[in-house]
Parts: C-alpha cells; structure tokens; sequence
C-alpha cells in the first residue's frame, strides 16, 4: 500500500509501519519505503500475504498509524516469490543504502502483454554498466494501477548513472511509453528492514 502521512506525522508513522502486525500470516514479511522525490506518498509498503487471501468483513479495531495517515490506497497485487522479492529488495547499498525506483504503470486497452515485456526488460538495451534489480508486481484488486515495479539500485551513484545513459540511448523508454497510457514514478529509500 502506499500511504500519506497526516502533516507533522511522518516520522511517526514510519514508525509505525516498521512495527510487525502479529495477525499477518507471515507478520515479518513486508518492506517499507519512503519517498524521496516524486509522486505524493511518503511511504510504499510491500507486504508478502501469501498465495491466498481471506478477507474478514467484520470491522477492524483501530491500528497504531490510523490516526497518523492523511490517507492510504491499498493494491492486492501478484509477483514473484518472496524469497526472490526480498533478495532482490533488501540487498545491495554502500554506505548510505540502496536507492529504489518506484514507478506505477497502467496499459493502453489491449496491450497488457506488451507492457509487461517492456518494463520485464527495462534497462537489458541500456549502455549503462549499473545492473539493477527489478521486481515487476501485476494488480489484482486495489489502486489504478495494472503494474508496479520497483527498481533497485545499490547507491545513488548507481541510480545517476543509470538515468544518465537511459537519457543518452533512450533504453526501452519509447517501448514503455507506446504500451502505458499512465505512469508515476517516485524514487524512494528502504526505511525497513535496514
């Protein structure tokens, strides 16, 4: 989900949201992100649920950042396994820690598939020498949004010279902007785990 803090709150809720909810089927399983630059969230949480969800309808009694959000928009999405998520979201950094791209992608009506290859092999044409790591989640219930993908990279450095030659060959941004009618993209910092 991705979440605003109330004004003044951010700093608490952070905290909060690095707190494990013992109710979760696997409360240890989750990322947190806080912007940076971009779009108009202060935090992306990535949280592992499992291959099945059930939903209780009966209300939920109050969680320690409710009152600390302006607001929340939460997307049950599908991806890769969570071994292969938090190898690829918690590695990596030098001294100031990874740097991460967060960018939410709707398709043009009718090419879905198209998307999905192009943001599957962004950056595989680009001349930079960065490898970044990418997890690509499809939306199944939630936010308009049809993909998310979060890039990692290991430094700010990493990040600069990446943007720097994607601007100087145009690596597979046309491709991209041929199949998304909408996209946001927000670069962030993993606030947890550390």
């Amino acid at each position: 989900h991705f979440t605003k803090a109330a004004p003044g709150q951010a700093a608490a809720l952070g905290k909060a949201l690095m707190v494990p909810d013992p109710k979760s089927p696997m409360p240890d399983h989750f990322v947190v992100l806080r912007h940076q630059e971009g779009d108009d969230w202060d935090y992306a949480v990535i949280q592992h649920l499992g291959p099945k969800v059930t939903i209780d309808a009966a209300a939920t009694p109050p969680n320690p950042g409710r009152d600390l959000r302006a607001w929340h928009d939460d997307t049950f999405a599908t991806g890769p396994s969570w071994a292969e998520v938090s190898k690829l979201l918690a590695g990596g950094g030098g001294s100031t820690g990874p740097v991460f791209s967060v960018g939410v992608h709707r398709t043009v009506p009718g090419h879905r598939d198209q998307l999905q290859k192009a943001l599957s092999q962004a950056g595989a044409a680009s001349t930079s020498k960065v490898q970044p790591a990418t997890v690509l989640l499809q939306h199944v219930e939630g936010g308009d949004w049809t993909f998310l993908a979060i890039t990692r990279y290991n430094s700010w450095q990493d990040l600069a010279a990446d943007r720097a030659a994607a601007a100087s060959d145009g690596a597979g941004w046309n491709d991209i902007r041929q199949h998304a009618s909408f996209h946001r993209d927000t670069i962030a910092d993993r606030v947890f785990p550390k």
